[in-house]
């Protein structure tokens, strides 16, 4: 069962997930609390482990990473030793942000960035077809993002009722 948390944390997760760099005076004052319990909710939401990490998201196209792919990736033999090597394959390789077991035919999704075309094919010739693990990879360019978002649907949660103390 998932952790139990108010509106008052939900209005918490929301105001950080959009920007980590909030002094908690500001988000005390945005939701009505002063600043020590309002820090002692983070710390729990922390320590609960529904806050994983701060994180400062950098611009792709200021960096020139601004290359992306989503390569399907079919293992050679599927079985459970291969699956984990690989998985711990792509814990090196930099490029890859990230790497998800998918259904239907093929083994994962990988989410690639890099500088150019070039790159991605040096990527893909050394790291990912040189592996002996893998017999295929569909790679799918990003021509546009219409839709970027690192924030999670807070909205369709239901937050516990207020406890009555």
């Amino acid at each position: 069962m998932p952790n139990q948390f108010d509106l008052v944390d939900m209005e918490i997760l929301k105001l950080i997930q959009s920007n980590a760099s909030l002094s908690v005076a500001d988000i005390a004052a945005r939701v009505g609390l002063s600043s020590s319990p309002c820090w002692r909710r983070i710390k729990r939401l922390e320590e609960c482990g529904i806050v994983e990490k701060r994180v400062s998201l950098l611009n792709r196209e200021q960096l020139g990473l601004d290359f992306e792919v989503f390569a399907s990736v079919k293992l050679a033999l599927p079985n459970r030793n291969n699956l984990k090597a690989f998985e711990e394959m792509v814990q090196n390789w930099s490029e890859v942000t990230e790497c998800m077991t998918v259904t239907g035919a093929v083994d994962y999704v990988i989410h690639v960035v890099t500088s150019d075309m070039h790159a991605y094919d040096d990527f893909l010739r050394d790291k990912l077809l040189g592996s002996d693990l893998v017999s295929d990879v569909q790679s799918r360019i990003v021509i546009r993002v219409a839709k970027r978002s690192t924030d999670l649907p807070l909205d369709i949660l239901k937050p516990a009722p207020p406890s009555i103390v």
